[in-house]
């Protein structure tokens, strides 16, 4: 008999995760890797929010807080929500935990029970239907398309949804395709939520401020507020504030779901970091300056990429409307044979072969549910994105 638990044998290791930690095994073997695969900018976080916490540090908040939050955060959290989305939440309707995957975690284990099924489309993060399956529900993939914009219409939401869907995961701007929804087509989304009143929806808005060329980031609740009493709007500071590490995410949703998402907490990490916390008041609360010039940089490096991976034979890159990630396609590539004599039989064949013969660390598109492509990260230099498509380009052109 085993000793590990049967939950196992139905989740996989994180492929972003293996993928960074084989570029950095590579690295520290000496070879000269450059790794496209980490989502997480390259940004330092502001100094303000560094002074905010080494200020909590000085003055001795170093102790066990509230489970899932300070008041002080939760008032901050608020106070956010209704400035950039217009939703009036209490505290009491807040919840805050070690990042943004602990969030969604909490709610499907506090939520799912055999048999409950989850829509979550396709491409997606890689994350969600394992958790889904460590809650004991079902992941339904909804496939978007390269022809979509890799974006849910409204039929097949139609379609994927049944009597015993639960709840309906739902990204924009995505990771892995940096693709949002217009206002428009939210819209067609909510209006089939609308006809299904049990479905309930976990809104991942973690990329919200990572959004360019016009575009105008909406949430779901914010769309159709018949949906507020059946949303989890999840967030977090990691990306927009260059606080991956700091590991504070946060949601509103009603205040039943929140106590239960209490209630797992509580018998899991308790609280967030407690410096942690009152860095990321300051983050809400104090300037938000950064973000455009930021977002600027964001704008060039992805034009940059599109531009360079649209000119490798066999790969097409749509541009997309926020995030930091492209998703190009390789059909162009599939059947080819690499110089280094590897057979392109599918996109995770592709991403070895580039890692092994140019030292190019990408995420295959297996790994996020639509292939045949792959997840580039663009979170990071200008001169190592050039010098990474560079080589992608001379790997293609050494297909044949």
């Amino acid at each position: 008999m085993s000793f590990l638990s049967k939950t196992l044998d139905r989740v996989k290791p994180s492929p972003t995760i293996a993928v960074t930690q084989k570029a950095a095994e590579l690295k520290r073997a000496g070879k000269d890797v450059i790794g496209l695969g980490a989502g997480e900018p390259d940004f330092d976080t502001p100094d303000n929010i560094k002074a905010a916490a080494k200020a909590a540090i000085d003055a001795g908040k170093t102790k066990y807080t509230a489970p899932d939050g300070i008041p002080e955060l939760k008032e901050a959290i608020c106070a956010k929500f209704k400035r950039d989305n217009g939703l009036d939440y209490t505290t009491s309707q807040v919840s805050v935990a070690s990042g943004g995957k602990q969030i969604l975690y909490n709610a499907l284990m506090a939520t799912l029970n055999e048999g409950d099924e989850v829509v979550i489309p396709a491409p997606y993060w890689v994350s969600y239907p394992d958790m889904v399956l460590l809650a004991g529900g079902t992941p339904v993939i909804a496939e978007a398309s390269l022809q979509t914009n890799f974006k849910l219409t409204a039929d097949q939401l139609e379609d994927a949804i049944t009597d015993k869907t639960k709840w309906l995961i739902f990204n924009s701007p995505s990771n892995p395709t940096g693709a949002g929804y217009s206002k428009e087509e939210l819209k067609e989304l909510t209006d089939v939520l609308m006809r299904h009143p049990h479905v309930w929806v976990m809104t991942d808005d973690m990329y919200e401020h990572l959004a360019y060329d016009g575009f105008e980031f909406t949430t779901p609740a914010q769309i159709e507020p018949a949906l507020y009493d059946r949303t989890l709007t999840v967030n977090g500071v990691s990306k927009a504030y260059s606080m991956t590490g700091w590991r504070i995410g946060y949601a509103a949703g009603p205040e039943k779901l929140i106590a239960a998402m209490r209630k797992v907490q509580s018998q899991s990490t308790s609280n967030p970091c407690s410096i942690s916390q009152w860095a990321a008041v300051e983050a809400l609360n104090g300037t938000q300056d950064f973000i455009a010039p930021n977002n600027e940089m964001f704008v060039r490096r992805r034009d940059l990429v599109v531009e360079m991976l649209n000119a490798a034979d066999g790969i097409s890159c749509p541009k997309p409307e926020g995030a930091f990630y492209v998703y190009p396609s390789i059909a162009g590539c599939i059947g080819k044979t690499s110089a280094g004599g590897a057979k392109i039989e599918d996109d995770e064949t592709f991403a070895t072969a580039l890692l092994e013969e140019e030292g190019v660390a990408v995420v295959f598109g297996a790994a996020f549910g639509l292939s045949p492509n792959f997840r580039v990260s663009y979170a990071t230099s200008d001169e190592a994105l050039k010098e990474a498509c560079t080589r992608i380009q001379k790997f293609c052109a050494g297909l044949n």
